[in-house]
């Protein structure tokens, strides 16, 4: 009698609340998913226009060999013709050992008149031997004749954010008018002041030029392949259709020139995010400040080779956006519109915070790791979950992607499967950035070995802002040891069941689908990812 009163009341809480409940989730990723997709196609179409666009200019002008035009021809050949400004290089790092040396070499090795360059390393290390080595390099190319200040602060405020502020304080930086931005991994080329500045001189009214990154090692591992197609995209798409329509894109916090002037407009640097580059970027928007990206122009740089390194970053790079949304809504809308029109409010608000930094993350995780799972439980029969929207519009986001990146075509279903496990942790990340919960404002400076030399493996630094719990990320070590992600296996194991439930008793053969997730999340959770 009890089991059958029981039996009632759970049908009745299923008809009445949780199928309901379910069906409304499918029309809400429905509403999202068509969202998404449109904004892809939109910058699709925006890319393609803008290719044949510059087709058309190289056609009509053989002697153009790049979309800068002549006047940075000109400046190649002869960079002392240029009324050349005063630029300072920073370089702030934090117990780099096995990449400083790279970056100080290539920026003490950039062209430009050696009385208008200074380089300026921010060193926060707090291991002493680490601190003499960069300061003996810093005297090494001293030595040399070039005007290079090694920097050390006794107090860590601020971290990276409070180290470059710092840093613009100095007496010979104040003479600056420029200032160019190097993370400790990023080596630019010689030129690379050469085919940047000039944008800045020609243009009173750009405040930064933001150049593409060049991976190094995106052929070490599976990671750092479908790391590359994913930021492939983000540079060569995302990057390029904010440049090209409204004047604005994130400032990716390294391998970029500001106007200084623009920079002490917009505040100064600030370290209430984890993503102070972004923050610094809008707040810089908002007075009426464009961006211009020259993606012709790539940084060398390192990815992420092991899964912690990875998942530390993707921590950071997902919840500080949410957490700079929530700070940085109002005073956006309160704009004035003589600086920021209405599109470039909605484009900031809508289409680079909402869709970008939010749905993007909440949507891949909720539709295709829970909403589909639970449909094939609750049955066709009960929930109507529309197939163009879980086969063709996922397909069609996918592909746009893909196609930044040809090379790496074959690693779809891969790219796929596993940035919808990672899309698990981005969602909590983005939901503690919103919430501003327990490590809304955690920093961990990502592992970095040189160049991808598997001999060069060094832990990673960790710190958090003040009143935050201090953690420690170091590279794969034993298979006990920090290897295995719970987590990821009570998703994979979640995935398995459903995917055995409807070979059981499915219609649509989602269990296709649930069994290549599953085994995805399994791969991720024993953490075989990575170096």
């Amino acid at each position: 009698m009890m089991s059958g009163g029981l039996a009632w009341a759970w049908r009745a809480v299923r008809c009445g609340v949780v199928l309901p409940t379910l069906q409304l989730a499918v029309y809400v990723c429905v509403a999202m998913s068509i969202m998404l997709f449109l904004e892809r196609l939109y910058m699709a179409l925006v890319v393609a226009a803008l290719w044949l666009i510059r087709r058309r200019r190289r056609r009509s002008n053989r002697r153009e060999q790049d979309d800068d035009g002549a006047e940075n021809d000109q400046l190649l050949q002869d960079p002392e013709a240029a009324n050349s400004p005063m630029v300072l290089v920073q370089i702030p790092m934090f117990n780099e050992k096995q990449v400083y040396r790279l970056s100080i070499g290539a920026a003490c090795g950039m062209t430009w008149p050696s009385d208008k360059l200074v380089i300026q390393v921010l060193d926060d290390s707090t291991d002493p031997a680490i601190r003499e080595m960069v300061e003996g390099e810093c005297g090494r190319w001293a030595g040399k004749g070039v005007s290079i200040r090694y920097e050390n602060r006794r107090n860590r405020s601020g971290y990276k954010a409070g180290a470059m502020r710092e840093g613009l304080r100095k007496a010979y930086a104040r003479e600056c008018e420029l200032v160019a931005i190097f993370d400790a991994d990023f080596q630019p080329d010689a030129d690379f002041l050469l085919r940047t500045v000039p944008v800045l001189v020609a243009d009173p009214g750009v405040a930064l030029v933001q150049a593409r990154w060049r991976f190094v090692n995106a052929d070490e591992c599976l990671l750092t392949r479908i790391q590359e197609m994913s930021l492939d995209y983000h540079f060569r798409v995302e990057q390029e259709v904010g440049s090209a329509c409204h004047g604005f894109f994130g400032f990716n916090g390294t391998a970029g020139v500001w106007r200084v002037r623009a920079l002490e407009e917009a505040g100064g640097w600030k370290e209430r995010t984890t993503v102070e580059d972004m923050d610094l970027a809008v707040r810089a928007s908002l007075r009426g400040w464009r961006f211009v990206y020259v993606g012709h122009v790539g940084v060398r740089n390192e990815l992420p080779s092991t899964l912690r390194a990875y998942r530390y970053q993707q921590h950071r790079w997902s919840c500080g956006p949410a957490n700079l949304f929530r700070k940085i809504f109002l005073e956006v809308l309160s704009s004035p519109t003589a600086r920021v029109s209405p599109w470039k409010k909605l484009h900031l608000l809508y289409d680079f915070f909402f869709l970008r930094k939010l749905v993007a993350h909440l949507l891949t995780f909720s539709f295709y790791c829970v909403v589909i799972p639970a449909c094939v439980l609750a049955g066709s029969d009960h929930v109507r979950l529309p197939k163009y929207v879980a086969l063709y519009v996922p397909a069609a986001i996918t592909l746009l992607n893909a196609a930044c990146t040809p090379r790496s075509c074959h690693l779809l279903i891969f790219w796929i499967l596993f940035e919808n496990v990672m899309s698990m942790h981005r969602t909590k990340a983005t939901l503690i950035g919103l919430l501003e919960a327990t490590r809304a404002n955690e920093w961990v400076v990502t592992d970095k070995r040189g160049n991808a030399n598997p001999k060069h493996q060094q832990p990673a630094n960790t710190t958090t802002r003040p009143g935050r719990k201090t953690t420690t990320s170091s590279s794969r070590t034993s298979f006990f040891n920090n290897d295995v992600h719970v987590a990821e296996i009570l998703l994979g194991a979640c995935l398995l069941y459903c995917a055995l439930y409807d070979i059981a008793y499915g219609r649509d053969s989602f269990y296709i689908y649930l069994l290549l997730q599953s085994a995805a999340a399994f791969i991720v959770g024993f953490g075989y990812v990575g170096t």
